[in-house]
């Protein structure tokens, strides 16, 4: 009895697993349904223009002007999210050029001071949002919902559609904010221990093999004078027998 533990739900290793992948999560959750509601809303606008009996009085019956709103909203958070995911994979644009011209240990230093000069400005800006949102209501719906609400308490504004709390919007600057903050240091870290930082490859994407092509081989290759040749690998002719009797030609110059 005394040697049994605790069951463990998630470990650290799984722990951090879902964690790296929670931008994706919630800025794919985002996209996905503003699409929809920006294409029901564009649907409904126009089919509440046709004059179909029955049809026509549902539609405009409909209040769907909290669409834009809710849009607007969720872009927001996409931004927030999003920077932080620009700082896991290394997708933000930096002049670098300064720092890439230094020796290894001057360029080290410099990265690590500017990854920990990002963590405190992330972090500071999380701690005046947290702050900001508390006074801008959030004390007053945690204490109401703990039934310790007094009447000196500031409910907050709301959002003029949807008539939402506005702090429940923008808690999207300390979420976002204290994430990019972890990113940042998680990328310090990551750095200093393997030298490495994250790089992502414009050119590529997600999902597509790209196979990779022989180096002597140039698929560009055309036999005029309108388009560019390579000029550091010989070109292939189509008809195999062509390229043997060169390289057999090449190789008796080169006996003689």
């Amino acid at each position: 009895m005394w040697g049994l533990r605790p069951p463990q739900f998630f470990t650290r290793a799984q722990a951090m697993k879902y964690l790296d992948h929670l931008e994706e999560w919630i800025i794919t959750f985002l996209i996905g349904a503003a699409t929809l509601i920006i294409f029901v809303a564009v649907m409904h606008r126009y089919a509440a223009g046709f004059s179909i009996p029955v049809v026509q009085d549902w539609l405009l019956r409909l209040d769907l002007s909290w669409a834009q709103e809710l849009c607007i909203i969720m872009f927001v958070w996409m931004a927030k999210f999003g920077a932080a995911y620009g700082v896991r994979t290394g997708i933000h644009v930096g002049v670098d050029v300064l720092i890439n011209s230094l020796s290894g240990r001057t360029r080290a230093k410099f990265i690590v001071f500017g990854l920990l000069a990002g963590a405190l400005f992330t972090g500071i800006i999380a701690s005046l949002g947290a702050h900001f949102i508390w006074e801008n209501g959030a004390h007053y719906a945690i204490f109401n919902m703990l039934g310790i609400a007094g009447e000196s308490l500031y409910a907050g504004p709301t959002t003029p559609d949807l008539e939402w709390p506005t702090w429940i919007v923008y808690s999207a600057i300390p979420l976002g904010s204290s994430l990019m903050c972890f990113r940042f240091l998680q990328v310090t870290v990551s750095f200093i221990r393997t030298g490495e930082l994250p790089h992502h490859d414009h050119g590529h994407v997600d999902g597509i093999e790209e196979d990779a092509i022989p180096i002597a081989v140039n698929p560009y290759n055309m036999d005029d004078n309108l388009h560019m040749h390579d000029l550091k690998y010989k070109q292939r002719h189509p008809d195999p027998k062509v390229d043997a009797d060169d390289t057999a030609d090449k190789g008796k110059g080169d006996a003689k």
